[in-house]
């Protein structure tokens, strides 16, 4: 039997992005790749449409696109279902036109598998090399796991997606249609990291030896953290995310995976997200392996890595140490994310530490983030059962294996001084004692 080659198969499958978004129907589920992944060609020739479609649910975790979906004149024809809200998508949320659906990061692809079907997977994917695979670029995550299980598959190839390794790729014959289309890569810009971040990010490093693996979440604070550790050895990274920090101490050999137990020699990824500079390191790196978030993410597998590090930033910790990285009360902020996959994979890790920072005050000093209680409303990320250290920039809290009354003690000496009269009030309501150091 003759095969068809691959390139023949390719070229009967490009479309316009006109004809390939009518293959979108109304009341469809569509599922759109993540973050730097996401193909805003097809997405804002979607909305384009807008009134050819009714009742049309959007899902994703992270944005890095502009949400147009979401804008009023939008209600009726798209809905979005987030597993995580983005600047973009927050509004939406918090007034009622939109859904977040809570879950954890790495069950994401599960949904797809069963409550949550995919009618139709929008992505964005590299050329095709010599076997006819395309890559999936910076998104491994959910995005490969929704073009599999997608009833329809179509794709955005673009000339300037990296090319990755790992399992980050899908054939051309699983694509039903190719839409060529160009752009540059979305970027998001380093976070600034001031004095207060410097801080954090210094206690945080303190917690780090040499051949720890690493996960490193988003934001100042984790990439501060990255700035006080080059003269540390055998690095590991076994992340959710990464971003240009990692970028120079791979390069320079901090971060060389010698010392990982699986998957040794290798920087395991689930998503990357960040500047050009990022996604040239990665493109047709053989020591970047990107894989679904079912498997990074997975706390078996990140148990299987001794000395798993995990580093978290969060809105609000009590004094019992329940954490909010997600919410403002019962306004949706952001998500769940990966932060209880890492921070249960750490606690199971042999060697494994986990860490939640955030700097003692926001709202510019007037709101302490140690609160006698969270907000009403407010969703706990990490039970107080897992948490084991929080940092702020007064210090480090190892909450693992303390009881209420020491939590309390711990997290007031690492509050901001100006709220810590409070705390200690409420400490000696609740525990019927006087506060002492």
């Amino acid at each position: 039997m003759e095969i068809p080659d691959w390139r023949e198969i390719y070229k009967s499958k490009i479309v316009s992005a006109q004809e390939a978004i009518g293959y979108i129907k109304s009341g469809d589920r569509v599922v759109i790749g993540h973050a730097a992944a996401e193909p805003t060609y097809l997405v804002d020739t979607m909305v384009e449409n807008y009134q050819t479609f009714e009742n049309v649910e959007i899902c994703h975790v992270v944005s890095l696109g502009e949400g147009k979906y979401t804008a009023p004149e939008m209600e009726g024809h798209f809905r979005f279902n987030g597993f995580f809200v983005s600047n973009c998508t927050r509004e939406t949320v918090n007034n009622g036109t939109g859904d977040y659906t809570p879950i954890f990061f790495h069950e994401v692809p599960k949904l797809f598998k069963t409550c949550l079907p995919v009618d139709v997977a929008l992505v964005m994917v590299s050329k095709p090399d010599k076997h006819g695979l395309c890559s999936f670029g910076p998104s491994g995550d959910y995005t490969k796991p929704a073009a599999e299980n997608a009833k329809i598959v179509i794709a955005q190839v673009n000339e300037n997606m990296p090319r990755t390794f790992g399992s980050n790729h899908i054939h051309v014959r699983d694509i039903d249609f190719i839409v060529e289309k160009n752009q540059p890569m979305l970027e998001i810009q380093p976070s600034k990291i001031g004095v207060l971040e410097s801080k954090i990010g210094k206690y945080c490093a303190s917690l780090i030896k040499d051949g720890d693996c690493l996960q490193l979440g988003i934001g100042s604070i984790p990439e501060s953290v990255l700035t006080f550790i080059w003269d540390r050895k055998n690095l590991g990274l076994h992340t959710e995310m990464a971003s240009d920090g990692i970028v120079d101490l791979i390069e320079a050999g901090v971060i060389n995976n010698k010392a990982k137990t699986l998957n040794p020699n290798r920087s395991v990824i689930t998503f990357c997200m960040g500047t050009q500079k990022l996604y040239d390191f990665i493109d047709d790196n053989p020591n970047i392996a990107l894989y679904s978030v079912d498997y990074v993410n997975d706390p078996m597998n990140i148990a299987r890595e001794d000395n798993m590090v995990s580093i978290n930033s969060c809105i609000q910790v009590d004094l019992m140490g329940q954490v909010d990285a997600e919410s403002i009360g019962l306004r949706q902020y952001s998500g769940v994310g990966g932060q209880v996959d890492f921070v249960r994979g750490a606690a199971m890790s042999k060697g494994g530490r986990s860490i939640i920072a955030m700097p003692s005050t926001a709202a510019g000093g007037t709101v302490s983030r140690i609160v006698p209680f969270l907000d009403p409303g407010t969703a706990v990320t990490t039970s107080r059962n897992d948490v084991h250290y929080i940092v702020t920039e007064y210090g480090i809290a190892e909450l693992k294996g303390q009881t209420l009354r020491e939590r309390a003690k711990r997290l007031i000496k690492i509050a901001h001084p100006q709220f810590r009269d409070e705390l200690k009030a409420e400490y000696e309501r609740r525990f019927l004692q006087h506060y002492d150091n």
